[in-house]
């Protein structure tokens, strides 16, 4: 199976706190890989390192290799804005730009230098319908992006982060803030793109882990406790500790 990222002994240190501790994983290309575990136990620490985020913080040490298709991104000398290019990022709050609809989608293609108004307008409207979002704007594309609804504003995000081509979402709790039907839609959406990108997706909700995941990592005090397909780690885990954590033991 095509590997989009191996982590080997990767370790995260906030300061003097050791968040991440000896992670090894292969997270496969093309599918949805879920990060479950308690408050505070590593889930978005581990999203960060992926596109390193966590570089924009202080006092951040990383140890390890995390590669992606097989070329290291912990390295110095790393091209940062081109990893961020390949590795597009969705946050749990939305975050759309003060500007309209349009230009929030096409924001990025901007930034590289693209200018080609055909272009632009063709790379909105294919991100909007890929985000199952163009019917509800395609009318309101000059409007702007902040009077939109909660779960519209989470769907704007995900299709700026895809008009860049990536070839990675990471999406960090997409749906905690939102009503039942705007998950429901953002769910669905993300079943939709699990062909075209490898989607990683923290979520705190077992549920729709278990709806939505291919493959579950289960992290608990920054270790990495056991990585399975969903199905199984569902069903029949190896661990007694991730059993307790899907039963309700603790968590």
């Amino acid at each position: 199976m095509p590997i989009a990222f191996e982590l080997n002994n990767l370790n995260l240190h906030y300061g003097s706190s050791h968040v991440l501790k000896n992670i090894n994983m292969k997270i496969p290309k093309h599918h949805v890989t879920a990060l479950i575990g308690p408050s505070g136990c590593g889930k978005s620490a581990l999203l960060r390192c992926l596109n390193r985020m966590n570089d924009l913080m202080e006092r951040v040490k990383t140890r390890g290799s995390v590669k992606l298709e097989g070329e290291e991104i912990n390295q110095s000398s790393h091209d940062i804005i081109r990893l961020r290019r390949r590795v597009g990022m969705v946050f749990q709050k939305s975050n759309p730009f003060p500007m309209s609809v349009f230009d929030n989608v096409i924001y990025g293609l901007k930034i590289a230098g693209i200018k080609d108004r055909k272009v632009l307008r063709d790379t909105c409207e294919r991100c909007l319908r890929a985000a199952a979002l163009w019917d509800e704007v395609k009318d309101r594309l000059h409007e702007s992006a902040l009077e939109l609804s909660g779960g519209q504003m989470q769907r704007l995000c995900i299709a700026r982060a895809i008009a860049i081509n990536p070839d990675v979402l990471l999406l960090d709790e997409p749906c905690s803030a939102l009503d039942p039907i705007a998950t429901g839609r953002i769910e669905r959406l993300i079943h939709d793109l699990r062909d075209h990108y490898t989607l990683i997706l923290v979520t705190h909700n077992m549920q729709q882990a278990a709806r939505l995941a291919d493959y579950t990592a289960f992290l608990l005090n920054g270790e990495l406790v056991e990585f399975n397909e969903t199905s199984t780690l569902f069903t029949v885990p190896l661990e007694r500790r991730t059993e307790d954590y899907i039963t309700g033991r603790f968590g």
